[in-house]
């Protein structure tokens, strides 16, 4: 049995999607997505044993008086010995959430779990979920912030409800890293506090399968996981299987 602090303020999603009563200002969603990666950073590293979420998302997220974070629901959840391989065959999880290669080989790491904070971050910065079938003109949100990066105006893809009152810098990174978010959480949450800078990347490269960035100042190259045929068939195939063409790989 799991037993939590009171979280008065309910889950994060009723304050990003479907028009919300409370709309969150960007320091409030800034600290709740540092609050995330310190939690999950704890799940896979800080622990005894490394425990993967498999279902990271915003409804998952519970805010307290205070809006300070917690990440819930851990049913999907499964724990393994640091340094052995998980045993997982099953895909679960949340349409728009799943890592191309977890919806291929049905294996969950902690990756995996990267992946899908991946797409947290942009769902946070953008107010949306990464696929909404209720709105068909629109792209799907991963679509929409690469197309507006590859533009020169990621800003272009933020939340309009976040107005004026924001620290651009922050904003902008959450959205890089959401779209790149392939490293492990240690260095994701490294990026988050501004410890390490975000490398400097650049379109170099596409294919059938993604697009290919590369660091200018010579970091290795970071390949981004967009849809593949192949991946399109199958998550056409099974209703629980997630849209294979969000976020990063890199992997």
């Amino acid at each position: 049995m799991l037993v939590y602090d009171y979280m008065s303020n309910g889950s994060l999603d009723k304050y990003l999607f479907d028009q919300p009563k409370t709309t969150l200002n960007w320091s409030l969603r800034f600290r709740i997505i540092k609050g995330v990666a310190s939690g999950l950073f704890y799940l896979h590293e800080g622990w005894e044993q490394v425990v993967i979420h498999r279902d990271l998302k915003a409804s998952n997220v519970l805010l307290d008086s205070e809006f300070n974070a917690r990440l819930g629901d851990f049913g999907l959840a499964r724990l393994y010995d640091h340094g052995t391989d998980p045993q997982t065959t099953h895909v679960v999880g949340t349409l728009g959430y799943l890592a191309p290669e977890h919806t291929r080989t049905g294996k969950a790491t902690t990756s995996t779990d990267v992946f899908a904070f991946g797409a947290f971050l942009l769902e946070v910065a953008c107010g949306r979920r990464p696929i909404e079938a209720r709105r068909p003109e629109d792209k799907i949100l991963v679509d929409q912030v690469y197309s507006c990066w590859k533009e020169g105006n990621i800003l272009a893809a933020k939340d309009p409800k976040l107005g004026t009152n924001f620290m651009e810098e922050e904003v902008e990174l959450v959205m890089k890293l959401g779209l790149i978010c392939s490293d492990s959480v240690r260095q994701v949450v490294q990026y988050l506090d501004g410890d390490i800078p975000l490398p400097n990347l650049t379109l170099v490269g596409q294919s059938s399968s993604g697009f290919t960035f590369a660091d200018p100042e010579g970091f290795d190259h970071v390949a981004m996981s967009y849809r593949s045929p192949m991946d399109m068939a199958f998550s056409n195939a099974s209703s629980s299987v997630a849209e294979s063409s969000l976020l990063s790989g890199g992997r």
